[in-house]
């Protein structure tokens, strides 16, 4: 779940000011994200067989919420800063923090489905995108080019570098398919704060920001629109639109600084990276009761 990155609420005790410093962790912490981290990834490999056409975002939510109460955990978005939801649902050209609701995905509609878990204390955080039945060149290639960046983000990410470098290989590569990176939001440090210092870009220049140091845990979770970078927020006060009506596309993982690189801690442990997510000829119900085993 992405963090606004001008927005600090000092009223909340969980977005303390002071608490939102740059930690660095040990074993311990590695340890702890890899659990979350974990079951974040598989109830996003498990809500995947269920995202079709005709399913609403609040069927989709329930699953989500069941599924990760079900593994001792809590959905941290529940109830944070007043969010009614256990996981954000963004449609087309929802930027992020859609809020799930009676709603129906339509034949052709791209989602995105951003998943937070708390468990043991520590904070999973992660999201990817989804196909619901046929989708356009267009939306594809837009999704496709997402991902890449994340992925050439968390390569840039090196003990001895700089925040900067993460958000410059994002920009530079998403600019050159000509595509728009939305600055609105951002990564986050997180670990036992779901929000936590620091803010991880998605431009800028390289060289700039804090120092990349191993133990920092953080989300790199860019957004990118197929038209310009604008927002807007609508008034429920959570989702974030396009201000051209342009799709927009997002993916998120959570991952850990070491002596010699980055650790992932959201992957899937199924595989599924990017959709179209190849699922054989696996039932969703016959998914969930794998999932839960």
């Amino acid at each position: 779940m992405s963090s606004p990155r001008d927005f600090i609420d000092d009223s909340a005790d969980y977005w303390r000011r002071d608490e939102r410093t740059i930690k660095l962790h040990g074993p311990e912490g590695f340890e702890g994200m890899r659990r979350a981290g974990r079951l974040a990834a598989e109830t996003l490999d498990f809500i995947t067989p269920h995202v079709l056409p005709g399913v609403t975002t609040g069927e989709l939510d329930k699953l989500c919420h069941d599924f990760i109460r079900d593994h001792s955990a809590i959905p941290a978005p529940l109830g944070y800063r007043g969010y009614p939801k256990s996981i954000c649902t963004s449609i087309n050209h929802v930027v992020c923090h859609g809020i799930p609701s009676d709603k129906r995905l339509q034949d052709g509609d791209i989602v995105n489905i951003d998943v937070t878990v708390i468990l043991d204390g520590w904070y999973g955080d992660t999201s990817r995108m989804y196909f619901a039945g046929n989708v356009g060149v267009k939306a594809r290639r837009l999704c496709d080019v997402t991902y890449e960046a994340m992925m050439r983000g968390i390569a840039a990410a090196k003990p001895g570098g700089h925040v900067g470098d993460i958000g410059h290989a994002i920009q530079t590569f998403v600019e050159a398919q000509r595509f728009s990176v939305v600055r609105d939001f951002s990564g986050h440090g997180l670990g036992r704060i779901f929000h936590d210092a620091p803010n991880i870009l998605h431009y800028g220049k390289p060289g700039t920001g804090p120092v990349l140091k191993p133990g920092m845990f953080f989300t790199v979770e860019p957004m990118v629109n197929a038209g310009t970078w604008q927002v807007k927020i609508l008034s429920d006060g959570w989702t974030a639109v396009t201000r051209d009506k342009q799709l927009s596309a997002q993916f998120e993982h959570s991952v850990g600084v070491t002596e010699t690189g980055v650790e992932f801690f959201t992957l899937s442990p199924t595989g599924l990276a990017k959709p179209p997510y190849e699922l054989g000829e696996e039932k969703p119900a016959e998914a969930r009761q794998a999932a839960a085993v």
